[in-house]
């Protein structure tokens, strides 16, 4: 018989799960609805409030992660965040306890990001709370991070920042580990950069500049057109800054022209 939906309200009884992938390498999820979308009581979201050209490309809003049971389980982990964070915190740490956990790594977000500062002081606490346990992330929160994280880390956090973001001009490749999507294996290998595709944790492990190939979902592709998230990104950055300056430039020559009829 298939699993029946969660019902609306109801509390996970499980945070963390483990797909395919993170069971090879031994680490845990915890997710979030990727993007933007609106909850069962009608309520609306943006759990990656600094996405950019990655929401039209992202993994998270195609396949499994589509499938009504699959989005309502994380509906519910985001629910009980916004709903309850301190009861959400408690819930984490009392599950981080159990043996499997300890030495394990657990990726924070295989989708979705820190939405909010209070969201994210949440998971540094944590962190701290369980300082047996390993923990990494992308993100493309690069301000939240500056300000809460960088300061002063928790030893057992690990994190990588993500292109393709609205924040992408904060990002300094000689300084910051750094993730891009690559069209493929070989565009990674060219630009010198290392793959994590043979484990995840390579993220957050490997060397500092992190390829990630683009999963060959067609009409992903064809959008991503032969381009890293990076230069996609900076190709849109480019036309909103010269669409602002023809907007200024009509608004001088009309302001110049009202001046000239009085």
């Amino acid at each position: 018989m298939p699993a029946s939906l969660p019902e609306a309200g109801r509390r996970p009884a499980r945070l963390l799960t483990q797909n395919r992938e993170m069971r090879q390498i031994g680490a845990w999820n915890w997710s979030l609805p990727a993007w933007a979308g609106r909850l069962p009581d009608g309520r609306t979201y943006n759990t990656c409030p600094s996405a950019g050209v990655c929401a039209q490309a992202c993994y998270a809003r195609h396949g499994t992660y589509t499938w009504p049971i699959v989005r309502a389980k994380h509906q519910a982990n985001l629910m009980f965040v916004t709903d309850d964070l301190p009861g959400w915190e408690l819930a984490m740490v009392a599950e981080l306890g159990a043996a499997k956990f300890r030495g394990a790594w657990v990726r924070i977000h295989d989708s979705g990001d820190f939405f909010s500062d209070a969201y994210l002081r949440a998971w540094l606490r944590i962190c701290g709370a369980r300082p047996n346990t390993n923990f990494y992330a992308y993100s493309k929160e690069v301000d939240r991070f500056r300000r809460l994280v960088e300061p002063s880390p928790p030893p057992n956090f690990l994190w990588v920042f993500s292109y393709g973001g609205t924040q992408d001009s904060a990002l300094n490749p000689a300084v910051d580990r750094v993730a891009d999507v690559f069209p493929d294996e070989a565009a990674i290998a060219e630009a010198g950069w290392s793959s994590q595709e043979a484990s995840d944790l390579l993220a957050v492990l490997g060397p500092q500049l992190v390829g990630v190939p683009a999963n060959r979902i067609p009409a992903f592709l064809k959008r991503l057109a032969g381009r890293r998230f990076s230069e996609w990104q900076a190709e849109v950055d480019a036309e909103r800054t010269a669409a602002r300056h023809r907007r200024h430039l009509r608004l001088v020559v009309d302001d110049t022209g009202l001046a000239d009829a009085a």
